[in-house]
């Protein structure tokens, strides 16, 4: 064997490591371990055709569209496009920050905005049921406790949105810099 040979096995050897720890943490963000292996391995590449990921991985099409599809939600893949080709191609986003911020900023944003829609709607009950003349004192004693609860929970979901700016305008960079460890 060459050392050419011995270089690439190598280098193979060392790619494989790292897609298969990106693989295995995929699960974070909801990605099947078929996204995930078509992530990690889209992260060593500049773009693919749907027929070269099939092929690479040995997947079905159907698996290969939904897996695609899946990673393209969460921005993970992007379809980029090639001057003078009818196939598209595909591009792994490699800024693991902009990956990050894309996917968690989107989480926590539904998070934020359905429970808040929900603690309104539930504050709301709480406060016909106080006001309802038919209610015991211990009726209303519960329901004023966890109308108190409710709005105590509003906190976390309030900060919960300011993350979210926060990573969406950089901010959060002054106090946690990118480069501050090695």
């Amino acid at each position: 064997m060459s050392d050419t040979e011995r270089s690439s096995i190598k280098m193979e050897e060392a790619k494989d490591k790292v897609i298969g720890a990106i693989a295995e943490t995929m699960d974070l963000y909801g990605v099947t371990p078929a996204a995930a292996n078509l992530y990690a391995t889209m992260y060593f590449k500049d773009q693919m055709t749907l027929d070269e990921m099939r092929t690479e991985l040995g997947m079905s099409k159907p698996s290969m569209s939904t897996s695609v599809r899946r990673l393209q939600d969460i921005d993970m893949v992007k379809k980029t496009f090639t001057r003078g080709s009818r196939k598209h191609t595909y591009a792994a986003e490699k800024n693991f920050f902009r990956s990050f911020m894309s996917f968690y900023c989107q989480m926590w944003e539904r998070e934020a905005k359905m429970n808040l829609e929900a603690i309104t709607e539930a504050q709301e009950d709480f406060i016909n049921v106080i006001k309802d003349s038919a209610s015991t004192p211990e009726i209303v004693a519960e329901a004023k406790k966890y109308y108190d609860q409710l709005e105590e929970s509003k906190t976390y979901y309030h900060w919960l949105e300011d993350l979210v700016e926060s990573i969406r305008s950089g901010k959060i960079f002054e106090f946690l810099p990118k480069d501050s460890q090695d």
